[in-house]
């Protein structure tokens, strides 16, 4: 029942037998009990997962694998269980899948290390999650997995097979399903070997951040970056990993007009963009730093979602639903991007103010041919109703009418 909640909270679509959350629900006791009954007795068999191609922001697709509700209720259940077993292990520098850690720590301490080191490798792995080994991977796994009926359901989720739309099938024979529940788990300790321990050991002065297969290590030179660099790549051929060449880049820090030239002064690291920035300083002064912001394909992202919201249905809705459904959505990107460079974020999200407007503009006819006076109307009603939405709350209003604000000043 515990693992039901968790999967039911991530809200994610239905597997190849098109039984959703709500669906499943419908005879909860009875499906429990069904996978309750199979696995205790050894007789389960995980169902094929369905494979949907999800476009890339800079190009082509990547695969990701969509189990039915109840195989992600069962490999949550086995979730539950090694997660206690093997998190206390997991590197300093590792923030993924972790209760007390966050993607926001991991960019936190690289942008407190990026002041102190100049240089920067920027690593990225060739198709990760669909060439992890594995015969490395259950080598990892039994180092902190007793439990045979965990064993036993693992190496069976590893080999499960696509399923097409057609209902044709492909074989696996390594990688784990991106979109599973038990994968992110097994990803994290495969490179908590490849890569974290194998740091530890051999170069223990080089400091990284990792999350999942997004991973940067800071250097003090250029020659220190090409050295660490070669090392990754010959310790991942190891491991039967490969180094994205094209990806994968060594970048210059750069704090200061009079530093030296170099090519590469940016890169981004977990929807931030690292990159020189004009400061003041508290005595006025302008000056370079090193900093994040919202990525570029960050800020698409969230664009494409405001385009996504169906203003001609917000028509039929009072403003107060269309809050309800979408706050969380909003209040979701400022508490992740709204932490360094507020005001791009605020920049990113001025479309969700013109989305609103048109709602003004479809509700009222006299609004219809006159998209700026919809904007102050829509401010009007921000005036009256400053904590609506999540934006405006946080201080992104539309601007009022000019009568109104005149009569603010005069108040």
């Amino acid at each position: 029942m515990e693992a039901y909640k968790r999967v039911k909270a991530n809200r994610e679509t239905a597997g190849i037998d098109d039984v959703s959350i709500a669906e499943f629900e419908k005879d909860l006791k009875s499906n429990l009990y069904k996978i309750w009954n199979r696995m205790s007795s050894g007789c389960y068999l995980p169902p094929p997962v369905k494979l949907v191609e999800i476009p890339k922001s800079k190009g082509g697709t990547r695969p990701l694998g969509i189990p039915t509700v109840g195989d992600r209720v069962a490999q949550m259940v086995v979730v539950m269980n090694i997660d206690v077993l093997i998190e206390p292990h997991f590197h300093e520098d590792s923030f993924a899948y972790q209760r007390a850690k966050s993607a926001l720590d991991a960019v936190a301490k690289a942008r407190e290390r990026c002041h102190l080191f100049h240089w920067v490798v920027d690593l990225d792995i060739k198709k990760f999650f669909d060439t992890i080994d594995h015969e490395l991977l259950i080598k990892a796994i039994e180092k902190h997995v007793q439990c045979k009926w965990s064993l036993m359901y693992i190496k069976r989720w590893l080999v499960v097979p696509y399923q097409l739309a057609d209902g044709s099938q492909v074989e696996r024979n390594r990688g784990v399903p991106q979109g599973s529940v038990i994968g992110p788990i097994l990803a994290n300790l495969f490179l908590h070997y490849a890569f974290d321990e194998w740091m530890k050991r051999k170069h223990s002065n080089i400091s990284f951040e990792r999350y999942a297969d997004d991973t940067i290590c800071h250097c003090v030179s250029l020659k220190q970056a090409e050295f660490i660099k070669r090392e990754i790549q010959q310790r991942f051929a190891a491991c039967k990993l490969e180094l994205n060449e094209t990806k994968t880049k060594i970048v210059y820090c750069k704090k200061n007009h009079r530093d030296i030239e170099y090519d590469l002064i940016q890169f981004d690291f977990l929807g931030y963009t690292f990159k020189p920035r004009r400061a003041i300083d508290k005595h006025g002064e302008v000056f370079l730093q090193f900093s994040p912001g919202i990525s570029h394909n960050a800020k698409k992202k969230i664009w494409e979602t405001v385009r996504r919201w169906n203003h001609h249905y917000w028509v039929q809705l009072p403003l107060e639903e269309i809050a309800r459904q979408i706050n969380p959505v909003i209040q979701g990107w400022i508490n992740y991007y709204g932490k360094y460079q507020i005001k791009e974020l605020k920049e990113t999200l001025l479309p969700v103010n013109m989305k609103l407007s048109r709602w003004v503009r479809n509700k009222y006819k006299g609004f219809r041919k006159h998209k700026v006076q919809a904007v102050h109307r829509l401010g009007d009603i921000a005036l009256a109703n400053p904590d609506l939405f999540a934006h405006w709350k946080w201080g992104l209003r539309p601007t009022a009418s000019p009568r109104n604000r005149i009569s603010r000043v005069v108040e």
